[in-house]
């Protein structure tokens, strides 16, 4: 009789034993999952506040504070469908058949066909121009806005709709194809005269000056003035503050025969 009390009274301390120690497991699992979510709290709130900060921070445009489509109703869009010279020219310095026949002549062709030079795609890659934020013209009106004045690339952002990534990949790739073009149109070709012509020049510059012989004209300088903005803010964005007058110099060459 004592030895079953004995046996029931172990088993019963043994069922406390191990309800305690599921007790404990329970407690240590609970623990940890209430340390965990303390932990993610902490994370996501900082997560917010890095954001929030570096949101105050920002000095570039992000997609949501542009226009959601760069292929419908951009300013550039607008720009390019109305086709007035005038505003092709002020814009860009170009006419609108000028703009027309440097697209025709090459620049349209090896947007079309070139991949767009990045790290994580090969040269030999086949173009995707159908996920390209601009085609060809929009390519060409974003190159020749920036070579024509010195707008500041935050505003081709939102005349184009373009993140500053976009804007600095699509500026870089179509410098050098505008170049490229550039240099197979004949009317864009720098050359100086040889053979009979350049004799017949040399001619008209030896009659009047004997001893400047090899010339075939005359080079001189000039200094444009520039008309900048009394703006102190915009004189500061644009760098244009720390001068005290703006040129642009020119050098011109003449013929001998005007």
């Amino acid at each position: 009789m004592d030895d079953d009390m004995d046996l029931h009274q172990l088993r019963h301390m043994l069922e406390l034993a191990e309800d305690e120690m599921d007790d404990e497991d329970e407690f240590q699992r609970h623990r940890i999952a209430v340390l965990g979510a303390i932990i993610f709290s902490g994370a996501e709130e900082s997560r917010r506040e890095c954001l929030a900060h570096r949101k105050a921070r920002r000095t570039y445009l992000i997609r949501g504070d542009l226009l959601p489509n760069p292929h419908v109703n951009t300013p550039w869009q607008a720009l390019y469908l109305a086709r007035n010279d005038r505003a092709f020219i002020t814009t860009m310095g170009v006419d609108v058949p000028a703009f027309d026949h440097l697209l025709a002549a090459g620049f349209a062709t090896i947007w079309d066909t070139t991949p767009i030079p990045r790290d994580d795609i090969p040269t030999t890659a086949v173009p995707r121009t159908h996920r390209r934020s601009l085609d060809s013209a929009g390519a060409l009106g974003l190159v020749l806005h920036w070579l024509n004045s010195t707008m500041r690339e935050v505003s081709l952002m939102q005349i184009f709709a373009l993140i500053p990534t976009t804007v600095s990949r699509y500026l870089n790739f179509s410098l050098a194809i505008l170049l490229g073009t550039l240099k197979h149109i004949p009317e864009g070709i720098i050359q100086w005269p040889a053979g009979e012509d350049f004799q017949e020049l040399n001619y008209l510059v030896t009659a009047r000056h004997p001893l400047l012989t090899g010339a075939f004209g005359t080079l001189d300088g000039l200094n444009l003035p520039v008309q900048t903005s009394n703006d102190q803010e915009i004189e500061n964005a644009t760098y244009n503050g720390w001068l005290h007058n703006h040129f642009v110099s020119s050098v011109i060459a003449f013929a001998a025969d005007g």
